[in-house]
């Protein structure tokens, strides 16, 4: 082969003395990135239709307050399963994972008389080992797993009735807050909003604007297509004026910044920068994309599976603390359907049913739609039968449109 082959295209026309990175008309890039824009949309359709219907209740501060602290579990089991999928499996298990680590979690605290911090990275640990017994099935036994986890299922949620029982309760304060708590609001307040949250939204903000200038800065120099400026600014101008909206909201409840939202959000920055940024994220999206490629092209996917199963585990263990803390007791009850809503949130946020597609990001956008739905619903009264009809419905509609999307897009 030729050096020629491996240089990159072109970046302008000779005389032209500009380069032409940019990623071809505005039009063109948004029918490219139709799936993405199309969810975010219906994110802002439903809300401002629940906003409408429950006569302003739906975003109330303390109201969206609550909506992140009773999602919390879907933004961190969606994480994860987001790269399990990816990679071409499903993890069925997570719910009963999370009622036998919660429990065990709730034991170390109430009767082994271990300290809640200690027991809280146990707890952690115990998924992660979970996961590693679930990823050494998949990875060097080569079950499927679909099957090792349908397997998991049963066999956790057996455990937790077992170790369990029915519930520990009495639970200590400080350990509640990691759901239920806000963050000490130790500068005072601007007016009536609380600056602690002030502060952290205006740095979640310049942060956004720094890193999405350098990633751009990047491309440019290296001669990479970009998105068209004009889609660039518009999604700068949108993402701070959410995030200075969700700051609004948040500072003036009654207890300012939830824990649990500098839990998720340390998760999702982290996790999307091992997605894109890493030798490990470029793995996962190679063996879902396609596999034989990926194993000639000298990918060690058993140990990327395992690591896959072992991740998934340590993500359940954070959201079995969460959710333990988040009822203030362990119950052997506890995770019921929740792999379902990781998987609904991952589908609806864009990943592809097949591997190889999906963001991190989609996800949560996914999970915040699952997460509106359910609170919209419960304070219009919607009866939970008919709450499931209209989820299911919501999870049909939107994997539906994302292979009519790619068949037009061929």
């Amino acid at each position: 082969m030729s050096a020629s082959t491996t240089l990159p295209a072109p970046a302008s026309s000779p005389g032209s003395g500009k380069k032409t990175t940019e990623g071809g008309s505005l039009a063109a890039y948004l029918g490219g990135n139709l799936k993405q824009y199309a969810m975010i949309a219906a994110l802002v359709v439903i809300t401002l239709w629940f906003q409408f219907d429950t006569d302003g209740l739906m975003l109330l501060p303390n109201n969206v307050v609550s909506l992140i602290q009773q999602n919390a579990y879907v933004f961190i089991l969606t994480i994860g399963m987001v790269m399990i999928i990816v990679a071409g499996h499903i993890d069925l298990s997570v719910g009963s994972v999370v009622a036998f680590v919660g429990g065990i979690c709730g034991l170390m605290i109430m009767q082994w008389d271990i300290s809640w911090p200690l027991a809280v990275v146990l707890s952690v640990i115990l998924g992660g080992v979970v996961g590693a017994w679930q990823g050494f099935w998949v990875a060097y036994v080569g079950i499927p797993a679909f099957i090792v986890t349908l397997g998991g299922m049963l066999l956790f949620r057996g455990l937790a009735i077992n170790y369990v029982g029915t519930t520990v309760g009495g639970l200590p304060s400080d350990f509640n807050a990691l759901a239920n708590g806000a963050l000490p609001n130790s500068l005072g307040f601007i007016g009536n909003l609380d600056t602690v949250t002030v502060v952290i939204g205006a740095l979640a903000a310049l942060g956004l604007l720094v890193s999405q200038f350098r990633t751009r800065r990047e491309l440019i120099r290296n001669d990479l297509r970009t998105e068209p400026f004009a889609a660039f600014v518009g999604k700068l101008v949108v993402g701070v004026a959410a995030i200075g909206y969700l700051t609004w909201l948040l500072a003036n409840s009654a207890g300012g910044m939830p824990i649990v939202l500098i839990i998720v959000g340390v998760l999702v920055l982290l996790y999307s920068f091992i997605m894109n940024n890493t030798i490990f994220g470029r793995h996962i999206y190679a063996m879902g994309g396609n596999l034989p490629a990926a194993m000639l092209s000298g990918v060690k996917t058993k140990r990327v599976n395992f690591l896959l199963f072992v991740n998934m585990g340590l993500l359940a263990g954070v959201a079995a603390v969460i959710t333990t803390a988040r009822a203030g007791s362990a119950v052997a009850a506890a995770g019921q359907n929740y792999e379902l809503d990781a998987i609904a949130a991952a589908f609806i946020g864009g990943t592809a049913v097949n591997g190889g597609v999906g963001k991190i990001t989609g996800a949560i956008i996914g999970a915040l739609i699952m997460g509106v739905l359910n609170m919209g619903l419960s304070i219009t009264n919607v009866r939970p039968e008919w709450q499931m009809v209209i989820k299911g419905l919501v999870l049909i509609a939107a994997v539906a449109f994302d292979i009519l999307n790619k068949r037009r897009g061929k």
